[in-house]
């Protein structure tokens, strides 16, 4: 006797979803609510203890193919005579699921594919600039914005266009006194800081959490999705280091910084494993407006970054 058969086939997901009856997984033809051992061992095949990091994990549903050749040959040196698939392993760029499927990993779809948001949708920044000092006015409105704009691509280039887009947009105080002195809001080498740290170490298996950049007249914002990695501390981001996303940072490291007038730096490439960023946060920036920046973790799971924007009186002020 035939019969028709419907069959669909779900790929895997990076993601540990919720159902509106909470976490729920099939034992034999029933489905049972996930014990608290059970979770916990979800969550660390998603990297939640790092135990397993996400950004080494393929992503079933790319093909090495959908990789722009041209994005992951640039990691290439005059010593790398590797084939495609040894050195895309080399570089935590191809790995192996459970099954033996070959593919890309996350940090080859963040580094070398033209649009990330094709396989994980909240891989970007959104940024906006808003006119006042509150996110509501005291009617309730929406602030006018001034600008916005969803910067994606390569993470490289999210980074630059993120910082590009403050550049753009932060006010410069020019204050009288022997002479003309430009007084820009943010120190913009900070900012570069600041842009990188969130991009390169927030949690990419936090599903529906992207990275928010937000200036007002009086301070910068910048939300990260995901607690902060391993042990560290509030207090103690200063003084030590942690990469939550390691292939993500070695390839950052190799890219070039960019050749901005924006920046000053002696840095070559964007990323530096010295562990200097939050130091150069903190000093530059309370150097220039008085007030130190503050990081807040936000329920444990997004850590926010003030900076704030000098207090200047002077009545000369431009974009």
């Amino acid at each position: 006797m035939e019969a028709t058969v419907i069959k669909v086939d779900i790929p895997r997901s990076l993601f540990v979803h919720q159902s509106p009856g909470g976490f729920l997984h099939r034992i034999a033809d029933s489905k049972r609510s996930m014990s608290t051992e059970y979770l916990a061992r979800m969550f660390q095949q998603r990297s939640q203890t790092r135990m397993i990091r996400f950004d080494e994990q393929i992503v079933s549903s790319a093909r090495i193919e959908d990789l722009v050749p041209d994005l992951w040959q640039r990691f290439r040196t005059p010593r790398s005579n590797d084939d495609r698939d040894t050195y895309l392993r080399k570089l935590g760029m191809m790995g192996a699921d459970e099954a033996g499927a070959i593919g890309p990993t996350v940090a080859a779809v963040l580094m070398a594919s033209e649009e990330p948001r094709r396989w994980l949708p909240n891989a970007y920044v959104q940024a906006v600039a808003y006119r006042g000092d509150a996110i509501r006015t005291d009617s309730g409105e929406d602030p006018y914005q001034l600008d916005a704009v969803d910067v994606s691509g390569p993470l490289d280039r999210q980074i630059v266009e993120a910082c590009r887009f403050v550049a753009k947009n932060m006010k410069t105080a020019a204050v009288k006194t022997m002479g003309r002195i430009d007084r820009p809001q943010y120190d913009m080498t900070a900012v570069f800081e600041a842009v990188i740290n969130a991009v390169a170490h927030r949690d990419y298996s936090v599903y529906g959490s992207k990275i928010r950049l937000r200036l007002f007249d009086n301070r910068l914002e910048l939300y990260s999705p995901g607690a902060i990695a391993n042990s560290l501390t509030i207090d103690s981001l200063r003084y030590r280091q942690s990469a939550r996303n390691e292939a993500v940072c070695s390839l950052l490291a190799k890219c070039p910084a960019p050749d901005d007038p924006w920046l000053i730096t002696d840095r070559k490439n964007i990323m530096e494993k010295r562990g200097g960023g939050v130091p150069i946060i903190l000093d530059n920036s309370t150097r220039l407006s008085g007030k130190e920046p503050e990081y807040r973790l936000i329920d444990n799971a997004e850590l926010l970054l003030t900076i704030y924007a000098p207090l200047h009186n002077e009545a000369n002020t431009s974009s």
